[in-house]
Order: C-alpha cells, then structure tokens, then sequence
C-alpha cells in the first residue's frame, strides 16, 4: 500500500476561498452596522458557510480518496488471492485428474495381475496334472518293468537251482563211485558254482549226516512226516536260500522213522511247502541224472 501522503489534496486555493468569503462576511458585518437587515444577515451566514465548507472540503476530499484508496488496494488484494485461490483450484483438479488417471491405471494393474494369477494358477493345474500323469505312467511302466525283473529272476534263479542240483547230482555220484581223483574235480566244479552263485545272493546248504530232522529247513523225498527223532542219513538235494531268505528246503533221507533206505539212485527235491517263500520248482524237470 501506498503511504497516505500521497492522496493530499492542495489546500491553498480552498484556503484562499476561505480567507474570501469570511472577508466578505466581515466586510458585510462592517458595512451594515449596527442593523443589519435581513439580506445581511442571509448574505453573512451564505459567506460564513461557504467559508466553512471550503476549510473543510480538502479534508473531506483527502479522506474519500484515501478511503477509494484503500478499497482499491483490498479489491487488489482479494484480486490475487482470488487468483491465487484459482491457481490453487487448478491444482487441486491437476491432482484430482492425476489421481483418477492414477486409479484407473492401479486398476488396470490389479485387473491385468489377476488375470496373470489366474493364468497362473491354470497353468500350476495343468502341470501338475500333466505331472500326476506322467507319474501315473512312470510308475505303471516301473511296475510292469519291475514285474518283468522278478519274472526274469524267478526264471533265471529256477535255471541257476537246476544247475547247481545237477551238479550236486554229478558231485555225489561221483563221491559214490570208484574214482577218487574224478570227485576231486567234480567238488572243485561244484564249489566254484556254489561261489558264483554266492555272489548273486544264491546260497546252497546241505544237511550234515546225524543231525536231527528240522521241518524248516528239511524235508523228506515222499513229503511224509517223520517218526520223532529222527536224524538225516543222507542229503538227496540241496536246500537254498536267497538274499538272507529262505527259498528251499533241503531233501533228506532220515535213519528212523517212516522213510526209506538210502539207495544208489538219488531222487528229485521235492516241491517247496506251501507258505513259504520258495521258488516254484518241477520236480520232474529238476530231478537230476
């Protein structure tokens, strides 16, 4: 705001005007003593008066104008906080209209990372399915493999039983003959088989003469039982087991009991009792010569 001198009204030329009209007063006073009439008396009071406004027009004048003045400057003042308030008003609405911009784009976003979840999720579905299924066959085709394995070890632990009895047949038929030197080599041959087939978890055993008659681990050619205490006389095929588990039992003659008298001929082994874990075995086919 300006300073307040600056709206001074001149006040010589009022002040003049003044000195005037009371001169012409008093001189109107002078003139008509000492009675006045009744014009005087008008023309003095019209004189006083104009005397007296024109002493205090100035002020009056000075005092308007610094009053427009003042009005003048609040207006400006409202003036620019109006623009300032509009200035803040446009950037309330830029802020609206970037927060609005900015929601939709935050919708946008959530909408676009919930369909990737959800693609997602179909996706994790879909291999996981497809990962059942591969087990499914995986596993099937392990089955069928594994079955294959054991069908191919039972046919292969049958052809490995039959060799090791017919050379227990050899072996003994030649302890039975009149030739030292050819049972030598024919118990060589049978350890050597006996050694190879240890090492695939094949082991043979024998029932040694005299010793008492064990259900589990024995049994006599014609199945029967035998009489109590009863003792082996002769082993007629060999017993085995297989990875620590017992496979057969060995086929024994016995000196008491029902059973027969060891003679020349040896016979076959007997087929594996029921419940327990033996290898199927024809008697026909592994009756040694």
């Amino acid at each position: 705001m300006r300073d307040a001198t600056e709206f001074k009204v001149p006040k010589l030329p009022f002040v003049l005007g003044d000195v005037f009209f009371l001169g012409l007063a008093g001189f109107i006073w002078f003139q008509g003593r000492p009675l006045l009439s009744r014009w005087d008396l008008a023309a003095l009071a019209v004189c006083v008066g104009l005397g007296a406004l024109l002493g205090v027009l100035p002020y009056l004048l000075e005092y308007r104008a610094l009053l427009k003045r003042l009005e003048v400057n609040a207006l400006g003042a409202v003036a620019e906080k109006i623009q300032n308030l509009e200035a803040l008003a446009a950037q309330i609405t830029g802020a609206t209209d970037q927060w609005e911009m900015a929601q939709e784009q935050a919708d946008k976003t959530a909408a676009t990372a919930k369909e990737i979840a959800e693609r997602m999720a179909a996706e994790v579905k879909e291999f996981t399915e497809f990962m059942r299924k591969m087990n499914e066959s995986e596993k099937a085709a392990l089955r069928l493999e594994v079955e294959k394995l054991r069908r191919g070890e039972a046919e292969w632990l049958q052809v490995l039983v039959r060799v090791l009895d017919h050379v227990f047949a050899l072996h003994s038929a030649a302890a039975r003959s009149s030739q030292p030197h050819l049972a030598e080599q024919l118990s060589h041959f049978q350890n050597a088989c006996r050694d190879a087939a240890r090492r695939v978890g094949l082991t043979p055993f024998i029932a040694e003469p005299a010793e008492p008659f064990d259900p589990q681990r024995h049994q006599l050619e014609d199945n029967d039982s035998p009489a109590a205490g009863a003792v082996v006389a002769e082993t007629i095929a060999t017993g085995y087991t297989f990875q620590g588990q017992f496979l057969r039992p060995a086929l024994v003659r016995v000196q008491n009991g029902k059973a027969s008298p060891p003679s020349e001929s040896t016979a076959a082994p007997a087929a594996p009792q029921n419940g327990q874990n033996q290898l199927p075995l024809d008697p026909a086919e592994s009756k040694p010569v």
